[in-house]
């Protein structure tokens, strides 16, 4: 019988030998692995790409450097998440896996969505973690960026935030040196925006046509922010469009739309160096001003960044906007998310490498100002003269968002009413009056 033969029919008809042989090889495996601890999976909700809207080439990295570092300092956890998912997919994603009972411990949560799920008890309220917790304080972070992560009445910490992003202006500094003007200093006002506007905007090549102008997307909502009025009420229950100070805002963006002459300024007009103003994140900036991003955009001009320009009585401050990162009400693990939470977001060496590795800003204070230059403006030396220090205090003065759950919607309302208005230059009397009332109606139902 051959050898082959033999083990199978030793399988067939088993020794006593060799059951018993089995069996003790059966145990050992079942004993080590049942007594081998298994690994504790905090799982991270996050999508791909920037949440900025600019090209970014490892999405991931700051996320894979933290989970690395985490799971380092944590043994025995394992810390996972799906890549792939697109921004604009994400919110369906999120919805699947809460319907599925598969929320993510840990999730990040881009600001316009933040209402939504803390609304829907869908986040872990933060407050009694982070009272305990003595290596931590709310102090530490920028004040706009956390009025975000409270409730609408803001008496309940539901996220901490992790990146942000200032609104700023960007100045085509080669036109405004061949027109013979200076860059605008940061306490600029709306006369001298409207002023520099009305010069530069002129047919250059004398064929009749406009081709160069003062501004593309400065919209009535940058007046109204730097007016200084408000635009509601805290509760959300009235609105104030009748504010002279936004009626002013309103009649100054009414102004830069005549001084386009009817014409329709592109977003190729301002890459290809024709216009002298655009407001943009500073995520933008970092992006495209250094190599490559740079030579595929504004190849033909450099560009400087300043603040918005303020009204009689305004400020020039930004509006900030934020990405924010929270706890599943449903998660097992809420001092172990907690602590990747604070990892994430708090964690000063974390935060500091969020600068280097994306083009997020981090929503930690005292990083931004003791950055180098070259590091945050993408350039040797600072910009003109301009220092972190000044990005880290538009940050620092920016404007708090509205917090009530009808604001998206009151707004979508509002900007097709004004707009229109500032289209068809149909501004009256009684504008605002109307709108006023159609807001405050809308908000009261």
């Amino acid at each position: 019988m051959s050898k082959l033969g033999r083990i199978r029919q030793a399988l067939r008809h088993p020794s006593p030998f060799l059951c018993l042989l089995l069996a003790s090889y059966l145990f050992v495996f079942l004993a080590l692995y049942f007594m081998e601890p298994k690994p504790i999976v905090l799982r991270i909700g996050t999508f791909a790409g920037s949440n900025w809207d600019v090209p970014e080439g490892a999405s991931y990295a700051y996320l894979d450097e933290v989970i690395a570092q985490f799971e380092a300092e944590h043994p025995g956890v394992k810390v996972t998440y799906q890549s792939g998912i697109r921004k604009t997919d994400y919110p369906e994603w999120l919805a699947g896996r809460a319907l599925a009972g598969e929320m993510p411990d840990v999730i990040l949560i881009p600001q316009d969505d933040f209402n939504l799920y803390a609304g829907l008890g869908a986040l872990l309220p933060l407050d009694d973690l982070a009272k305990k917790d003595a290596s931590f304080s709310l102090d530490d972070f920028y004040p706009a960026p956390l009025a975000f992560a409270r409730s609408t009445d803001g008496s309940s910490l539901y996220a901490l935030p992790a990146e942000c992003m200032p609104r700023l202006m960007f100045v085509n500094r080669t036109l405004l040196e061949r027109e013979g003007i200076p860059v605008p200093q940061d306490n600029w006002t709306w006369d001298d925006f409207l002023a520099i506007c009305r010069k530069v905007t002129r047919d250059t090549d004398g064929d009749g046509r406009l081709d160069q102008f003062g501004t593309y997307g400065y919209t009535w909502q940058d007046a109204v922010i730097t007016s200084g009025a408000s635009l509601f009420r805290p509760d959300g229950r009235a609105s104030h469009f009748t504010d002279e100070r936004i009626e002013s805002a309103i009649r100054f963006a009414n102004a830069l739309h005549q001084s386009q002459q009817g014409q329709i300024v592109t977003e190729r007009d301002f890459d290809l160096g024709r216009v002298a103003f655009r407001p943009f994140s500073f995520a933008a900036y970092r992006t495209y001003q250094p190599y490559p991003w740079r030579i595929k955009k504004a190849t033909d001009f450099e560009w400087d960044c300043i603040r918005l320009p303020r009204g009689p009585e305004g400020k020039n401050i930004s509006p900030v906007q934020t990405l924010l990162m929270g706890i599943s009400a449903k998660t097992r693990e809420r001092q172990l998310a907690w602590e990747f939470l604070k990892a994430y977001c708090h964690d000063k060496d974390n935060q500091t490498m969020l600068l280097e590795v994306s083009a997020a800003l981090p929503a930690r204070r005292g990083i931004i100002e003791n950055t180098l230059a070259r590091e945050l403006f993408g350039m040797t030396g600072s910009s003109e003269g301009r220092s972190p220090l000044a990005v880290s205090q538009v940050i620092e003065e920016g404007s708090v968002p509205y917090r009530f759950p009808r604001y998206q919607a009151a707004m979508l309302l509002a900007d097709r009413k004004i707009q229109a208005l500032i289209d068809n230059d149909a501004l009256e009397v009684n504008s605002m009056n109307r709108i006023q009332k159609e807001i405050n109606d809308f908000l009261l139902k």
